[in-house]
């Protein structure tokens, strides 16, 4: 069977969804996305805390095992959550929506990557957004993904703020302002009806999905890209246990994420040739990057004990009081099934310098856990109060790699993440873990706060610190740089600056493997808007060809 297309988007996640809606406004451009996973028909998706539900559910999410021993999880091997289905991610994630700092993207123009400096970037934010502060020149309005930020916080959230700013953080509306170092209420992509927008959500919307130029394949799996000689025409899914063949007469894109994309790419012929020769691969192009160059924002989180219930939602997500907050959410659409995650987010600078540019993140959520991510089980939740205060880096340095493990497109790759392995990251995550047991140590905590839970006090020294991280820590699952961009002469450079892949034609990638670098911040915000930047090139190389072509014909 094979079928003709334009574009071929493989992978429903975060930037496929978005590309779909956006590339589909062209009613001459005829579209194809494809995702392995289900449709985003859950009622648990739109329920902010239905991830709770999700994260537990073998047709929603995929976990990854890595070669990383996390003691904190018993000491099995490290396990990766990742979204499955349209939507992807931002269908479970904690809804936290962040812009990271206009640095972030001006190194970028510095690496030579012209087009993603920040004034090249924030006009992707501003209509993403709807903000709801209003219009600025900052802030955007009207966009398909609604933020919702707390007016009025808990008391207990309160006093972390008053502790953040006698450390000299200042309080801020939201997170997203032009100096991104401070305190504020965390920023969510939850809507007025108290609704998780995801990336389904916002750019699939029913009346997109009635577009005639735009089909959309759920349940089928990616097994190749085709190839004629070395221009992508096509790829080959697996779909109701046989396999399909379809065509894209102008691009194929890959959305598949910084696991995937690099292992489609190995599988189909294109990385390094050395290791694609070892599992019988016969190599397209001998692209040395794809797989390399994995980072990760590797931290921790610590349960604090607190004195009273009322300043938990432990609770909250059990027995009686389960069934009384959902029926409150659906009769009034408030209470804890309507919010985000985190309360409070915090970015610090903990590394001396005084540069006045924000080096960590702290997030602060209402609740503590017995079982952590990780497993198939989700989290389970104390029954004491407590509360998590999750530590990470901004922007770490260690690498790893991830690199295909077989032929076999059903056989998943092979992560070696590599934590903590350069100077920079071990002292920011010994600077981190001291500035937030100052921050929990404050006077304006002492009325809420019993102490710290578990074993972290006993770290006390460097080493001591960075040996209880390395066994207790987790990825934030926030991995990039698999298939990083970079300039000519780059070796390592899978992509160019408009995410065509180096040494074929009519292929991209966009996902979080572009980034060469981590954003400062939590990834799905700044993923949406490089899909979005990402979606004005490709129109902008298609319209270039198109001219060309009636130019040689005329």
């Amino acid at each position: 069977m094979s079928e003709q297309w334009d574009v071929i988007i493989a992978g429903g996640g975060t930037t496929g969804c978005l590309m779909a809606g956006r590339l589909s406004e062209d009613p001459k451009l005829k579209v194809l996305l494809i995702e392995a996973g289900p449709n985003d028909s859950s009622p648990f998706i739109r329920l902010p805390k239905g991830m709770l539900k999700l994260w537990a559910d073998p047709r929603h999410i995929y976990l990854y095992l890595t070669e990383w021993i996390s003691y904190k999880l018993g000491g099995n091997p490290e396990a990766l959550l990742r979204g499955r289905g349209l939507g992807g991610s931002s269908k479970i994630n904690g809804m936290l929506f962040l812009r990271g700092q206009p640095e972030d993207y001006d190194g970028l123009a510095a690496m030579g990557l012209r087009g993603w400096s920040w004034q090249e970037i924030l006009p992707c934010f501003r209509g993403l957004e709807d903000n709801p502060l209003g219009e600025t020149e900052w802030l955007g309005r009207g966009g398909a993904i609604p933020l919702h930020v707390a007016k009025t916080l808990p008391p207990f959230a309160e006093a972390i703020m008053t502790a953040a700013q006698a450390l000299g953080l200042p309080r801020k509306e939201e997170p997203n302002l032009p100096k991104q170092l401070g305190i504020s209420p965390s920023a969510n992509n939850i809507d007025r009806r108290g609704e998780r927008i995801s990336a389904a959500g916002a750019f699939l919307t029913p009346a997109v999905r009635r577009r005639p130029n735009l089909r959309i394949l759920v349940e089928s799996r990616l097994d190749r890209v085709l190839f004629e000689g070395r221009r992508a025409v096509g790829v080959v899914c697996t779909r109701g246990g046989a396999q399909e063949e379809y065509r894209a007469s102008r691009e194929v894109v890959l959305c598949l994420g910084p696991l995937e994309s690099p292992r489609l790419l190995q599988i189909t012929g294109v990385g390094p040739a050395q290791h694609l020769s070892s599992l019988g691969i016969q190599t397209v192009v001998d692209s040395p990057g794809v797989g390399a160059h994995y980072r990760d924002r590797f931290g921790f989180t610590a349960m604090w004990r607190l004195r009273h219930q009322r300043d938990s939602e432990n609770r909250e997500y059990r027995g009686w009081r389960l069934v009384r907050n959902v029926l409150r959410y659906y009769a009034f659409r408030n209470g804890p099934m309507s919010r985000g995650v985190m309360q409070v987010v915090a970015f610090p600078e903990v590394l001396p310098g005084n540069t006045g540019r924000a080096d960590a993140e702290i997030l602060y959520a209402p609740f503590s856990c017995q079982q952590m991510l990780g497993t198939d089980k989700g989290i389970i939740l104390e029954d004491e109060p407590g509360y998590s205060v999750v530590q990470l880096p901004l922007r770490p340095t260690s690498e790893g790699s991830v690199m295909a493990q077989s032929a076999d497109p059903a056989v998943p790759p092979l992560i070696r993440p590599g934590y903590l392995l350069t100077d920079y990251d071990r002292a920011l995550t010994i600077c981190l873990i001291r500035f937030v047991r100052r921050l929990m140590a404050q006077p304006a905590l002492a009325p809420y706060v019993v102490g710290e839970l578990g074993e972290g006090p006993k770290a006390q020294s460097d080493d001591e610190i960075i040996d209880f991280v390395s066994r207790m820590g987790q990825s934030a699952y926030q991995s990039i740089g698999t298939c990083k961009m970079g300039i000519d002469g780059d070796k390592y450079a899978v992509l160019d600056e408009r995410l065509r892949v180096r040494g074929v034609s009519g292929l991209r990638v966009v996902d979080c493997s572009v980034l060469p670098a981590h954003i400062s911040a939590n990834i799905c915000g700044p993923i949406m808007a490089i899909a979005w930047r990402a979606t004005d090139m490709m129109r902008e190389d298609l319209a270039c060809r198109s001219a060309s072509t009636t130019s040689r014909m005329s």
